[in-house]
């Protein structure tokens, strides 16, 4: 089965010092980038963290310290990966809740933009949790009826996942789904609109799942005391709350996120500010009464001069 896409779709996988996404680094990656003609291309990297690998995770992966000495750094090699990936939406195997936070982390550090916005985001993993409730191996042996060879590899991790996925839609293809509101629909379509929609239910706002939208796409907090609050309420109740995340140990985009909602909603306090200012300015000045003046008196005419006036003037003046 051919992939139905509008733009390229880029499987990738990572392999990392570990499982902390604020503090863990990346030592390989894989991306297999699936075309709208058909065609494939694929990019693995090795990559020096710059920091020690740890043995349990070197136990997975099958990579030592020795193995990436002489490897680039992310900083060295995110340009490259950026622009391999600029056109793409991504896809992955629980790549929403990990890799792509992950990803995102070293291309923040290494200060290269990489825009998520305007992507689509298929998590396979998602689908086969929502439709069978398996793991990697169990996923790639269910639909594909194969053992993955050098498993925890980035690259054979990523072929298994880009194989689970043609292998899932031609099993689900117009196959009912019901969610926990009983509403069914036929979700795993050969469309990333629709994979998108489907393997994004829990509507993530910064991937770690710090925050979500809820059904009319406003941001809720999703941990800790204020969970299922709106964050700019949370700011208005409690402005020291978005310090505290910026200085806390959380992934850089969960922060970043943050902060657009931070700005955002400083942008409404002022302008609600000077809307406030404006319209009080308005009412005071339509409430001063200008008060009438007086209308000045007439003068009185002048009376004719006579002789009886000559007179007085006379013995007045003793003149």
């Amino acid at each position: 089965m051919k992939l139905n896409l509008k733009r390229p779709l880029a499987f990738f996988d990572l392999e990392t010092t570990g499982v902390n996404i604020a503090s863990d680094r990346i030592v390989e990656i894989s991306i297999l980038k699936a075309m709208p003609d058909g065609t494939e291309q694929i990019k693995t990297l090795r990559i020096n963290p710059e920091m020690a690998i740890p043995l349990e995770s070197s136990l997975v992966h099958g990579i030592y310290a020795e193995d990436i000495k002489d490897q680039p750094t992310f900083k060295e090699v995110a340009k490259e990966l950026a622009d391999f990936m600029d056109d793409s939406d991504l896809a992955g195997y629980n790549s929403n809740k990990f890799d792509i936070p992950m990803l995102m982390e070293e291309f923040i550090r290494a200060g290269v933009d990489f825009d998520l916005e305007h992507r689509r985001f298929v998590d396979v993993q998602n689908i086969f949790h929502q439709m069978e409730q398996r793991t990697l191996r169990a996923a790639y042996q269910f639909y594909c009826g194969k053992t993955i060879e050098n498993a925890h590899s980035a690259e054979a991790d990523i072929k298994a996942t880009y194989e689970v996925l043609l292998s899932q839609l031609a099993k689900y293809e117009n196959v009912e789904w019901e969610d926990k509101k009983g509403n069914k629909s036929i979700p795993v379509k050969n469309d990333v609109d629709s994979l998108h929609n489907f393997t994004n239910l829990s509507r993530p706002v910064d991937f770690a799942g710090r925050m979500v939208y809820n059904e009319h796409g406003v941001e809720l907090i999703n941990f800790g005391k204020h969970k299922g609050k709106c964050v700019e309420e949370v700011f208005q109740m409690e402005p020291s709350y978005y310090s505290w995340v910026q200085k806390g140990d959380f992934p850089l985009y969960t922060k970043r996120c943050m902060e657009k909602i931070w700005i955002r909603w400083n942008g409404k306090k002022e302008r609600l500010k000077i809307e406030t200012q404006t319209r009080l300015s308005i009412d005071q000045r339509s409430s001063q009464v200008v008060k009438p003046q007086p209308s000045p008196q007439p003068r009185e005419e002048a009376k004719p001069i006579n002789s009886d006036m000559l007179e007085q003037l006379k013995m007045k003046f003793g003149k």
